[in-house]
């Protein structure tokens, strides 16, 4: 069996490491890839956006199914494009991934469905969304309504920073196109969770809970940024709170938009503010968490390869998958300049000499070859993951495998785990 995972970061890194796990022994490919999948993968020299390019890889190759990774290619449509050339591919079609390339349209489908969310408005007007936020006040979050690299949400403590966001996103295009419409919603306090599931568009199966860090600095404080750790479980998703949330947020989404005609197969991944001991939804994405990703494959026992055929064949009804009881912990390793122009061609020394394990892993994300050496060549460059037997020891063994590891510039969070310690 063949297959071909799209993107190449850390999230890519950890969905190849669990399918080199499986019982089918598959041949891997990725597209574009990393310094580490290589080690794992046939690395293929095609930008994870360029659809065109990616089917002929699939043809060429005889790929027997691809899985496609981050948010951009699914949004572009690579779905509808493989399936209409008879290619079995692992993620939402285009008008499902809508969910996360707009967020109006996100906000307008949860409105009709009464799913619970943030008050909001939505601007194309500058001048109309400037009135609005002096009319609400702080603090608010401005958003970037289509896609942003994880960097197109604004929390704002005061109108002055609320005011300058906004001129960032629609006057001076800090995300492009993307800033062409504004979501302007009300800040809701709380505690932040990641909520995965995996859906054939009938059958909503919920994934091990896990939760992010997304401000660069200790504290929860400084830029939001794609992630800078996680780990998992959650202590705050309790049962009683995750069926709350199956039967108010995942099953209303997703048989809302059968309603609409859309059949959402793959990952469907809420982001969530607990506030009270009830969920409200932040936003959605049509894909595997980044770095959460990293933190369920370190626990997830079952074959993975079996739970993807069994969305895209409709049978997930009957599947319970398998965790490891321990915890795990994720520590990103990123570049310096990050969130901002990150460093690249940095040499990492330490990626050595490691051995291979099923109990800590060094996911690769910003890197490439030069030579002999791994170097730097994105923002978040490593995430360094562990199981623990329990959360505090998950997280020490998480930061002790850091140990030897280092690039110029290399910083991380050193309170990974804080909420729940």
């Amino acid at each position: 069996m063949r297959i071909l995972v799209v993107g190449g970061g850390g999230r890519e890194h950890a969905l190849l490491w669990k399918l080199a796990q499986s019982r089918r022994q598959p041949e891997l490919f990725c597209a574009p890839g990393n310094a580490g999948t290589a080690e794992l993968a046939v690395n293929c020299d095609v930008a994870a956006d360029d659809v065109a390019g990616l089917l002929a890889l699939a043809q060429e190759r005889q790929i027997g199914l691809t899985i496609v990774g981050p948010e951009l290619p699914l949004t572009a449509g690579i779905v509808d494009v493989f399936e209409a050339a008879g290619l079995r591919v692992f993620g939402p079609n285009r008008r499902a991934a809508e969910l996360e390339g707009s967020k109006a349209f996100t906000k307008e489908l949860l409105a009709r469905l009464g799913v619970p969310t943030a008050k909001h408005r939505t601007f194309t007007d500058h001048a109309a969304a400037r009135r609005y936020l002096d009319e609400i006040g702080a603090p608010v979050v401005v958003k970037a309504d289509g896609l942003a690299a994880g960097k197109g949400v604004l929390v704002c403590d005061d109108l002055a920073t609320a005011r300058a966001g906004l001129d960032e996103i629609m006057v001076r295009r800090a995300f492009g196109a993307a800033g062409e419409q504004v979501v302007i919603e009300e800040f809701l306090p709380g505690e932040e969770v990641s909520f995965m599931a995996l859906t054939d568009g009938r059958t909503v199966l919920p994934l091990a809970s896990s939760q992010d860090h997304k401000r660069v600095g200790d504290g929860d404080t400084g830029p939001n940024t794609g992630g800078m750790g996680a780990y998992s479980p959650a202590p705050i998703l309790t049962a009683t709170l995750q069926d709350e949330i199956m039967e108010t947020i995942m099953h209303p989404v997703v048989e809302g938009l059968a309603a609409d005609g859309i059949v959402y197969r793959g990952v469907l991944y809420a982001g969530l503010m607990i506030a009270a001991g009830r969920p409200k939804v932040l936003e959605f994405n049509v894909r595997f968490g980044d770095p959460e990703c990293q933190v369920l494959m370190l626990r997830l026992r079952s074959d993975l390869v079996d739970l993807i055929e069994a969305v895209l064949d409709g049978y997930l009804v009957g599947c319970r998958p398998e965790w490891d009881p321990r915890p795990s912990a994720g520590i990103v390793l990123a570049a310096a300049g990050y969130p901002g122009e990150p460093a690249k061609g940095d040499v990492i020394h330490g990626l050595d000499g490691r051995p291979p394990s099923t109990e800590s892993a060094v996911f690769q994300a910003g890197t490439s070859r030069r030579g002999a050496d791994v170097v730097t060549s994105g923002g978040r460059v490593l995430t360094v993951g562990a199981l623990g037997i329990d959360l505090r020891a998950a997280v020490a063994n998480a930061y002790a495998a850091i140990a030897g590891i280092s690039f110029r510039g290399m910083h991380y969070r050193k309170d990974i785990g804080h909420r729940a310690l």
